[in-house]
């Protein structure tokens, strides 16, 4: 009896050795550091990397950042020089468009008149969508919004020409990351059907009206694709060009993977990768830089060099325990900011601007909870963040008091 008990027990620490070994050998998995309401952001944290910020306002008038071995030296910009290289980096730059800042921001939350914007020195906000009498606090621009998701106009024709009629001069962007299925969401033919339908609505009622195509999410060789696609939709569906009075993009670095996070595959299109960027590109300036240069030279190849470029959202998604505190997002805000300035191409930027590649940006984000780490305020309190303080402290040093 006792040896058969011995026996016994020796089968169950042999079984329960076994499962021990099994689990151990199964592929480790990190547990979700949180839940996102879209793809967008991995749920595991990126592993720490030791980075020191050093950031610089001064650009390097003779550098020529964009060159490639893929890319022709004569397609590539270069920055602006600085006329008084004693002063502020900023002193000769002209910071205005239309008699406005330039930079602008989207606004999560709000409303803006919430907030103490003064401190931002904006030019300009939206809000993702368009109203009939938006707060304009310290004189500042709203840009109005057409969505397009479930493949109809919001709001519907009738309400965007009263809004028009009511709002003469406005700048309208019809549609928001039309290429991303959690955003607008529409096929190339939907799109072009749609963009149609606003275009001649908006122009009907307000013809000072500028319209402005949807920002893809990002510049990227597939969603130039998705562009082209468009293009080429609206030329079958209408027998003419389309009609584009600015062109708009946006501009994250965010991993193009079907089924994977980051802003997936776009709408009509077969291929299941494109550019794979990892966690940490989010604040690649570099990566940045190159996606204006590549869609500013995209424009010029299909005959669009003359028209004004904005980039209506960018910034940094991932959470700052990704990576990403405050001190590294401001060094991100003043690289872009320096660039969007500076970079110049006579074979490629916009003639009537000096030739400067974009003619206005928009920080994502005012105050945002979901994606909080480039918000300039806390909702909750309506304080100002660190990154909003750097963004005023930068804003100082180009515009007077």
């Amino acid at each position: 009896m006792l040896k058969r008990h011995l026996l016994l027990g020796l089968g169950v620490i042999l079984i329960l050795a076994g499962f021990a070994l099994l689990i151990l050998n199964q592929p480790h998995t990190p547990k979700p550091v949180r839940q996102f309401p879209e793809p967008l952001i991995p749920t595991a944290r990126p592993p720490a990397k030791t980075i020191t910020y050093a950031p610089t306002l001064t650009p390097t008038p003779t550098s020529t950042p964009f060159s490639s071995t893929e890319q022709p030296p004569s397609l590539t910009p270069t920055l602006a020089p600085i006329s008084t290289p004693t002063s502020s980096p900023f002193t000769k730059i002209s910071i205005l468009w239309d008699g406005r800042p330039r930079w602008g921001v989207g606004v999560a939350i709000g409303p803006i008149s919430r907030y103490n914007i003064k401190p931002l020195r904006l030019g300009w906000y939206l809000d993702w969508r368009a109203r009939p009498d938006p707060p304009r606090p310290e004189g500042i621009e709203y840009v109005q919004m057409v969505r397009l998701r479930g493949g109809k106009l919001t709001p519907g024709l009738e309400e965007i020409s009263q809004i028009a009629q009511s709002n003469p001069g406005s700048l309208w962007l019809i549609g928001n990351e039309p290429d991303v299925k959690w955003q607008d969401n529409v096929s190339p033919a939907s799109y072009a059907e749609l963009y149609h339908q606003a275009y001649q609505t908006i122009k009907s009622a307000d013809p000072t009206a500028k319209v402005a195509i949807g920002g893809v999410s990002q510049p990227t060789p597939l969603r130039l694709k998705y562009l082209e696609l468009i293009l080429q939709a609206y030329r079958e569906r209408f027998g003419e060009e389309i009609p584009v009075d600015i062109w708009n993009i946006h501009n994250f670095i965010l991993r193009e993977e079907r089924g994977s996070w980051g802003v997936d595959i776009p709408p009509g299109i077969e291929e299941d990768r494109g550019e794979l960027y990892e966690v940490d590109d989010s604040g690649n300036i570099e990566a940045f830089r190159r996606h204006i240069v590549n869609f500013r030279r995209w424009m010029a190849e299909h005959g669009f060099q003359k028209h004004p470029l904005i980039v209506s959202e960018y910034g940094i998604p991932m959470p700052e325990d990704y990576g990403f505190p405050p001190e590294r997002v401001v060094a991100f805000l003043r690289g872009t900011f320096e660039f969007f300035l500076t970079a110049t191409d006579p074979a490629l930027g916009n003639p009537a601007d000096g030739y400067r590649l974009v003619q206005r940006w928009c920080w994502y984000s005012l105050d945002d909870t979901t994606y909080p780490t480039g918000r300039l305020f806390d909702p909750q309190t309506g304080a100002m963040t660190a990154v909003g303080e750097g963004w005023a402290s930068m804003v100082s040093q180009f515009v007077s008091q």
